[in-house]
């Protein structure tokens, strides 16, 4: 498989290569050249498969022939070895929990394969390759969590000072090992941006070999279409028409699932399920693009003004609107709105969603307004307690802590302020 970038003024890269270098030199994200739809056998035979057979037909056209079948068979093994469970509300609404991971977020997917892919690419190696990740919330722990420790590799992570809960703040500056946290005065876009300045910045990359981990990077990214999959092998044989609504920050969870629905998944439709930080759902009424200045919400891995996966979405519908307005709605929700829902998700279906989730299940009760012969599965994108005094104060209980929460609470901080792109290189030069 080889891939091009979306600015299209650089060279095709193998699928390693899009891996290490991240973004493509002329700043473009890179994107598959071909998407080979799926024999049709595939999904009528879906609930035969099991889930890492399902996972490899999904991802193996992306990565071969660079990973042999054997390693990416274990990579995937690695990958998915936890739950992916649907709970159903009632015959129009469903939960896709993404949270049995080990840092409890969906993201768990997209790292740990990432992880493992550059871990292969690296046997043998002397020179050490930098990750960078810029995180808004649940990015920077799965990605401390699935590289920690990982030989060659050293893990920077920026993320916004204030702007992440306890618990992801916990779980991306307590590792220690391989992993460095720098806490940028600043929001997520703020953070987003300096990685991609460094990728651009020729006095660094001359130095160090530098590679993201945000889901601008394929290895990331693409992983993430299998949870669609497993849902899908799941709600078949109960529902016909299936629609995903999808908590939006950066979008790379939404359009993985439309690369799951490219290779011929039965998907019938899209939501992306904004906060007030709602640039797409403008764009679907207006046709403009215009991003604004970051809000801070209480979802605030969804704190994104400018997300980088939606160019990907557009590359996929061929730049027509049209097409992709027949493929997405997007509805916006105020922080009120977000725990008035956890409130009425617990009182009607004795079910604890974290304010993410409950912005997705938000979007699908205003999708099947217009359209009720659908089921709508709304993704639980991580677990309540990562929200807890939010999810405590809305819903008045008090939440048992899962294991792998404890295990961070009572860790130590260590992390490092910097404020500009200026204090962030020196310390890559200077480290």
């Amino acid at each position: 498989m080889n891939y091009y970038s979306l600015n299209k003024k650089a060279p095709h890269a193998s699928f390693k290569e899009a891996v290490v270098k991240g973004l493509a030199p002329d700043k473009g994200l890179y994107f598959p050249k071909t998407i080979t739809r799926l024999e049709d056998s595939v999904f009528e035979n879906i609930e035969h498969l099991t889930r890492e057979e399902i996972a490899l037909k999904a991802i193996e056209q992306f990565v071969s022939p660079e990973i042999p079948l054997e390693n990416l068979k274990a990579i995937i093994k690695e990958t998915i070895a936890f739950d992916f469970p649907v709970v159903e509300f009632n015959d129009q609404i469903s939960t896709l929990e993404l949270f049995h991971g080990p840092t409890m977020a969906f993201k768990d997917v997209g790292a740990r394969f990432m992880a493992r892919c550059l871990s292969h690419f690296n046997q043998g190696k002397t020179e050490e390759i930098t990750v960078l990740v810029a995180t808004s919330g649940d990015t920077g722990g799965a990605v401390a969590h699935g590289f920690l420790g990982v030989k060659g590799v050293k893990v920077v992570i920026l993320y916004p000072k204030g702007r992440v809960s306890v618990v992801q703040e916990k779980q991306l500056t307590t590792l220690g090992q391989n992993i460095t946290a720098l806490e940028v005065n600043g929001v997520f876009d703020d953070c987003q941006d300096m990685v991609k300045r460094a990728f651009l910045d020729e006095e660094l990359t001359s130095k160090i070999q530098l590679t993201s981990a945000n889901s601008i990077n394929v290895a990331r990214w693409l992983p993430q279409m299998f949870y669609f999959f497993f849902a899908y092998q799941e709600l078949k044989k109960k529902h016909g028409k299936i629609v995903f609504s999808v908590p939006s920050g950066n979008f790379g969870n939404i359009c993985a699932g439309m690369i799951a629905k490219k290779l011929g998944l039965p998907i019938h439709h899209f939501i992306a399920a904004n906060n007030e930080n709602n640039v797409i759902t403008k764009f679907l009424k207006t046709k403009q693009y215009s991003p604004e200045t970051t809000v801070a919400t209480i979802s605030n891995a969804m704190d994104v003004s400018n997300p980088s996966n939606f160019a990907r979405i557009q590359e996929l519908h061929d730049q027509d609107f049209k097409s992709l307005q027949k493929d997405l709605s997007s509805f916006s929700y105020t922080d009120q709105q977000t725990e008035d829902a956890i409130t009425e998700i617990k009182t009607k279906y004795n079910y604890i969603a974290d304010p993410h989730g409950a912005i997705g299940y938000l979007a699908c009760k205003d999708y099947l307004k217009d359209d009720e012969k659908v089921h709508c599965v709304f993704l639980e994108t991580a677990h309540p307690t990562k929200f807890l005094p939010t999810v405590e104060r809305v819903l008045n209980v008090k939440l048992a802590l899962p294991e792998q929460i404890k295990q961070v609470m009572n860790k130590k901080k260590i992390s490092m302020e910097i404020k500009d792109y200026k204090e962030f290189k020196e310390y890559l030069l200077n480290r």
